[in-house]
């Protein structure tokens, strides 16, 4: 017996390997043996969800939520498959479920205050996005989706404020620094919006524009004008070293 591999590690290579249909099968012959088998069922539902049959995912998610109604692994791959079957509501019950469990699920409240915002209830929406943010300051989740929100709400000044504390967290977030430039436009402050197009956070855009006024230019002009004097630098002082280098 020793050469029969464990169903465990059968569906691990299975999952390795992407053959979907080949773990429904195996884990369906699994539950012929037992069909309450926890492995199983938790596997054919991730199964049915790479594959896009989401109401099969629904119901192999629900066998085990008869067994263990707070099943975390069951109740979050139960919100995947109906948020993809467009049934919000149905998984904002399993969001309050989550909640139940751990008041302090930052992902349940995102998710639920995502839900919200599909079926149109923004300001409901912002309500769970704050509340994630008194938990997690640094929820850069949150952050932008209430910050959308809120644009959306034509409530700009807010949002910029939003998108400002997530570029702050993580200056790499793509497509953050144009939704902010464009709700600077909504507020028609299109020096603003031009600047903060640029990636720039708002602190960085006042002292450049104080900056312009002193100067007498237009606040992009500025700008460009100090990312051609960084430029030149920094070929000044490459000429500088290579040519040190040839002596």
């Amino acid at each position: 017996m020793s050469g029969v591999a464990h169903p465990v590690d059968v569906i691990k290579k299975l999952f390795a390997d992407r053959k979907w249909d080949e773990v429904i099968e195996f884990c369906k012959k699994m539950l012929d043996d037992d069909p309450d088998d926890m492995i199983a069922l938790q596997n054919l539902a991730s199964a049915y969800i790479r594959i896009g049959r989401f109401a099969d995912a629904v119901s192999a998610c629900d066998t085990v939520l008869s067994l263990n109604p707070y099943d975390e692994y069951a109740l979050k791959n139960k919100v995947y498959a109906l948020e993809s079957l467009k049934r919000y509501e149905e998984a904002m019950i399993l969001y309050d479920k989550l909640l139940e469990k751990n008041p302090s699920d930052i992902w349940a409240m995102d998710g639920r205050g995502l839900a919200l915002n599909q079926i149109g209830r923004h300001e409901e929406a912002l309500s769970w996005y704050d509340r994630a943010l008194k938990h997690n300051p640094n929820d850069v989740t949150a952050l932008v989706n209430a910050a959308a929100t809120l644009a959306f709400l034509k409530m700009y000044g807010d949002a910029i404020s939003y998108y400002d504390r997530a570029q702050k967290i993580d200056p790499s977030l793509k497509g953050v620094a144009i939704a902010k430039s464009e709700a600077y436009y909504g507020l028609g402050m299109e020096d603003d919006a031009l600047l903060a197009a640029q990636g720039m956070l708002n602190e960085d855009i006042g002292k450049l524009k104080e900056e312009a006024r002193k100067r007498r230019m237009r606040p992009f002009d500025l700008l460009c004008l100090n990312e051609f004097n960084e430029l030149e630098a920094k070929e000044k002082h490459h000429r500088e070293k290579m040519s040190s280098k040839s002596v």
